[in-house]
């Protein structure tokens, strides 16, 4: 079968590079906000509840961006085109869901801030997906390649300084420390293999705000599931007890942050790829360790020797991420990526200039109003379901730096101004 002899380069891959990456550390620091409501663990809530409670705020959210931003005609029209990717967004959105209840078992027992970098490894099990089935990395120059290896390997000291730490009493309770490493390490693997079906919807052309609109379908039913099965009893009392009410406007509030964090990651990993684009996101670490040490002070009792080793992987951690970011694709690169999305094409029987068009964010005119009545209904329910259980919100009980924690607010705000301010001028959020 034929094709035009265009390249990703040509029609604009380079200079979304820069977006991408804008994207990229924008999701860290909100996916480093977001985990800050499970301390929530710590007064006494089931870690299935936790999640429970934060992936509805996630379901609420993932139906309201995408609501917002474009529209469900939009919406709907772009998972019309792509009924293939359906089947492969619920098992992404299952995979989330269970990497999520154990993220809120390793925090329970390391902490916020020695758990995030463990299951921040995420970033090796995305590479090593990336260049088996996508062909990232193929034709690659020798330097990207050496900050790709490199990058990793920083990956994989800084996770082994970590667990060291937390395993000779870094965390709030030592005796739990190896299974807390062990939830850490899970969800690292199921985050990882979570970013196969994402990146391979963009390369089908498939918008990312279409994308998670399904793939919340897959968290809530596999987290609801995982909840009644394991935790039956404590779920049913959360809900219905008054005891607990006042503490579901936090869960919830963190699932709507984790959202607004991975809606920058998903279009990071569109325009950046695996590789590139999931260690980039993942110094969301270091916005965890802003949360968990200035916000929370967990490190307000480590001594120096176990400070040393957090901050010192964290770091190495960090360098590692970038590392493997900057390595800015080769034209060669992007013919291969090419080749990629010519075989989704002749697979699924896509349209190949559009598609490649799609993946270079090339906005996509609507037909017809963008807006239908139920668009606002969707809207008012969200907000309503907000307004509901914050009447019954009280701060937590928990000793927390305010001060700390209006820095780390402020810079939400600024960062996701500025990354949508970029992907409405360049893409309309495409």
């Amino acid at each position: 079968m034929s094709r035009p002899q265009k390249t990703a380069a040509t029609v604009g891959f380079n200079s979304a590079h820069g977006l991408g990456v804008l994207c990229g550390l924008s999701a860290g620091v909100w996916l480093g906000a977001a985990e800050a409501p499970t301390k929530l663990v710590n007064s006494g809530l089931s870690p299935y509840s936790i999640s429970l409670c934060m992936v509805a705020g996630v379901f609420t959210a993932r139906w309201t961006v995408p609501t917002l931003l474009k529209g469900t005609r939009q919406v709907f029209a772009d998972l019309s085109r792509n009924k293939h990717l359906l089947p492969t967004a619920i098992l992404a959105g299952m995979l989330w869901a269970v990497a999520n209840t154990l993220t809120v078992f390793a925090i329970r027992d390391v902490g916020l801030a020695i758990a995030f970098p463990l299951w921040n490894t995420n970033a090796l099990v995305g590479i090593l997906w990336g260049r088996l089935l996508f062909g990232e990395l193929k034709g690659a120059s020798g330097r990207n390649v050496a900050k790709v290896v490199l990058g990793a390997l920083a990956i994989v000291a800084a996770a082994i300084m970590l667990g060291f730490s937390t395993i000779h009493g870094g965390g709030p309770h030592p005796g739990r420390a190896a299974s807390g490493v062990l939830a850490a390490a899970g969800a690292s693997l199921l985050w990882g293999t979570m970013y196969i079906p994402y990146r391979k919807a963009y390369i089908s052309g498939m918008n990312p705000l279409s994308f998670v609109t399904v793939f919340t379908v897959g968290e809530l039913g596999a987290v609801f599931a995982l909840a009644l099965a394991l935790d039956r009893t404590a779920t049913i009392a959360v809900i219905h007890s008054p005891q607990t009410r006042h503490m579901l406007f936090w869960l919830f509030l963190g699932g709507f942050v984790w959202v607004i964090g991975d809606l920058f990651q998903q279009y990071a990993t569109k325009y950046l790829g695996i590789g590139r684009g999931i260690p980039l996101s993942n110094t969301n670490q270091l916005w965890g360790l802003a949360w968990g040490a200035l916000a929370f002070g967990e490190l307000a009792h480590a001594d120096a020797a176990h400070r040393l080793l957090v901050v010192a992987g964290s770091l190495v951690m960090i360098l590692g991420a970038l590392a493997v970011s900057t390595a800015v694709a080769t034209e060669r690169e992007h013919a291969s990526a090419n080749q990629a999305l010519q075989r989704e094409c002749t697979r699924y029987q896509l349209d190949y200039n559009r598609v490649l068009e799609a993946c270079a964010g090339v906005p996509v005119a609507a037909n017809g109003p963008q807006r239908a009545w139920w668009d606002y209904v969707i809207l008012a329910v969200a907000v309503g379901v907000f307004v509901y259980l914050g009447l019954d919100a009280r701060v937590p009980a928990l000793g927390m730096n305010l001060v700390w924690v209006g820095v780390l607010v402020a810079a939400l705000v600024v960062t996701a101004a500025i990354s949508a301010w970029g992907l409405w001028k360049t893409t309309k959020f495409s």
